[in-house]
């Protein structure tokens, strides 16, 4: 079966066609010689907000909680209580999860000694002051700290305090041992805030190592924060969680938010992380640190070769907000934000490019949220303000496919270079439904706007495409922190799938980012000492690694599979992918026109014997990337439960 042609390239692709026979080979025609528009590389971007574990607790290395104490440390546990969310998929099936409630912090010796002193508090609200007597030494404690043993870690903590009140010994303990602690002393404080670094060594393992900050001599002293990371994080970053993501190869990273952006305040990451004051999470649960900001996510994207792609507040932020922070990024060094950059540590200009103004503004959830006829309005100024700061910059706006993206378009369509839309799908247990959900909804956003392209008249001469800025599939327990779903092998089916379709409709589908990338609904989980893949994330490395660049156009009947093919860049192999969604293993019979295979080439396939297979961090990888080389007269088949990618090398 033909199917019908696709965008203005004429692309043909398979998507789920007719059955065919159990007792037949599965019949592929792929036409080489009959290309559509070459895919973007953002096609494989990435989605990153401050929400859950997904910055702090996945990918920044700190591993003490609420280290600039924004609770007040009263020594009451548990700090950490168990949250049952609704009952509903996507909120988390009414499985409970912990969340830090109140000071994580501990009082070391009389809990009357520890009070919380608002004046000349060195971050934030206020800063604990702690009365200690001459041999009854007192302090704070912070337990639950993942070790490792032989592994270094350092920090720092800030002190003030009588002189007298000293030594401080600041003591990572491993164990209940006397010798199960490694201890940094600061043998006399001033009364002035002092930064004095911290180096430890874990002499074993374990999940519940705690910091002990103790004085021992006869006065008062101050905490002004503590901070504790593996020694080998890379610029804040974890180690291990920047190995996985630059296996993904994402090369775009959307930050900060999400709904999150709609009520942040980006001069509060900036400046020194110790003096940055911590917040309530403006949008979700915890404490924003505000130990991420612009400088370390720029770090980020730098150490990962990723583009950043930056959200500017268009909820309760104001136009001047926007303005200020792209001179900031973007401003030369004699402009007044430039010159505040290079305090900071960065004298030249970012030169960040792509910038999204504001996200989901349709909705009610959204804070600032505003009527459709009001945001248009304040859309196009807050694009106007930017543009006057740096005419270069490459606004995408906030659509949802209806009257919300009808009228973005109609009215602002001077106004951006690309049109946002985001997509989440739940659980179906009918595997083919499951899989299936995720093509059919990419493709009617791709129909909806070229749809626009022929009704709007503000679209004429113009190729204003969409960026799926947030795409993934969203439901289940939350094992991960808030949010942070597990991913089996199925979704990595459908996720599959979601690609080839984003291939079908290149002329349509320039950005997408999957959401999020690491815990919260992300392709990378994490636990305090170990990281590891999730089923989705090895489909995004697979296809961002090894599929082709130019689609060609498939044609066949060969439901329920479904196949997309692609010429590399150099053109010097057929990259040919498989979704096949059932329990039963399929051989293919490939008509191939256009070019001549060779015999020769590489299979990659990622397959399970069930749905449910799935990875975990600490434990052995159940489903991955298993990699074979052809020869000639090599079969190819696509696996029960698998998506299969092969590499053909063509004469």
């Amino acid at each position: 079966m033909e199917y019908p042609t696709f965008g203005r390239a004429g692309l043909v692709l398979l998507g789920f066609a007719l059955a065919a026979s159990a007792a037949e080979p599965v019949r592929v025609a792929i036409d080489a010689a009959k290309t559509s528009e070459p895919i973007s590389k953002y096609i494989y971007g990435q989605f990153i907000e401050h929400l859950g574990r997904c910055i702090y607790g996945g990918m920044w290395a700190e591993m003490l909680e609420d280290r600039k104490f924004y609770y007040p440390v009263t020594g009451e546990a548990p700090a950490w209580t168990m949250f049952k969310p609704g009952m509903r998929s996507y909120e988390g099936e009414g499985h409970p999860y912990e969340l830090l409630t109140r000071s994580p912090w501990m009082i070391l010796g009389d809990k009357q000694a520890v009070a919380m002193a608002k004046d000349d508090a060195y971050v934030g609200e206020h800063t604990p002051a702690i009365a200690v007597q001459s041999g009854k030494p007192g302090g704070l404690m912070q337990e639950r700290l993942g070790l490792v043993e032989g592994r270094e870690y350092e920090g720092r903590i800030v002190l003030r305090g009588d002189a007298a009140a000293g030594p401080v010994e600041v003591s990572l303990v491993w164990g209940g041992g006397a010798s199960d602690r490694h201890t940094v002393t600061v043998p006399k404080l001033t009364d002035a805030y002092v930064k004095y670094p911290l180096r430890f060594r874990s002499g074993a393992s374990t999940d519940n190592g705690r910091l002990e900050i103790a004085a021992w001599g006869a006065g008062r002293f101050r905490i002004g924060t503590a901070s504790l990371m593996p020694a080998d994080h890379v610029r804040g970053w974890r180690a291990d969680t920047l190995a996985l993501l630059k296996e993904l190869d994402s090369p775009v990273y959307r930050w900060p938010g999400g709904n999150f952006v709609s009520g942040y305040n980006w001069r509060d990451g900036i400046g020194d992380p110790d003096r940055r004051p911590p917040r309530k999470n403006p949008a979700w649960t915890g404490v924003e640190h505000n130990d991420v900001g612009i400088h370390e996510y720029l770090d980020l994207c730098r150490e990962i070769g990723a583009e950043p792609f930056i959200a500017v507040n268009t909820g309760l932020g104001s136009v001047e907000e926007a303005a200020r922070q792209i001179e900031y990024v973007n401003g030369a060094p004699e402009t007044a934000l430039g010159r505040e950059r290079a305090r900071n540590g960065h004298p030249e200009p970012f030169d960040v490019k792509w910038w999204a103004i504001g996200n989901e503004m349709y909705g009610d959830w959204q804070l600032g949220h505003m009527p459709l006829t009001e945001y248009v309005k304040k859309h196009n100024r807050v694009v106007d303000a930017m543009r006057a700061v740096d005419g270069s910059m490459r606004p995408i706006a906030v659509g949802a496919v209806g009257e919300w993206s009808q009228a973005m378009l109609t009215h602002s369509a001077d106004h951006m270079d690309l049109l946002s839309e985001h997509l989440y799908w739940q659980n179906e247990d009918d595997l083919l439904r499951h899989v299936r959900q995720v093509p059919e909804r990419i493709r009617k956003v791709a129909d909806a706007h070229r749809q626009y392209r022929k009704e709007i008249a503000a679209l004429k001469g113009k190729d204003i495409r969409i960026a799926m800025d947030e795409w993934n599939y969203w439901y289940g327990p939350n094992e991960y922190g808030e949010l942070g779903v597990r991913y089996f092998l199925d979704d990595a089916l459908g996720i599959a799938a979601g690609l080839h379709e984003f291939f079908r409709n290149s002329d349509i589908y320039f950005m997408a980012n999957y959401a999020q990338t690491v815990n919260v609904i992300g392709a990378i989980k994490t636990t305090k000492t170990a990281v590891e893949m999730e089923t989705t994330g090895l489909v995004l490395k697979l296809y961002r690694r090894r599929f082709g660049a130019t689609p060609v156009a498939v044609s066949g009947a060969y439901e329920p599979l479904d196949i997309a093919a692609a010429w590399t860049k150099d053109d010097k192999a057929l990259t040919v992918a498989i979704v096949n969604p059932t329990g039963e293993a399929r051989e293919i019979a490939l008509d191939l026109r256009g070019a001549s295979w060779s015999g020769k080439g590489m299979r990659y396939r990622i397959a399970a014997p069930h749905r449910r297979a799935h990875n975990a961090p600490g434990k052995p990888r159940a489903v991955d990337i298993r990699t074979t080389a052809l020869t000639p007269g090599s079969p190819l088949d696509a696996a029960a439960l698998s998506v299969t990618l092969y590499s053909l090398a063509v004469d």
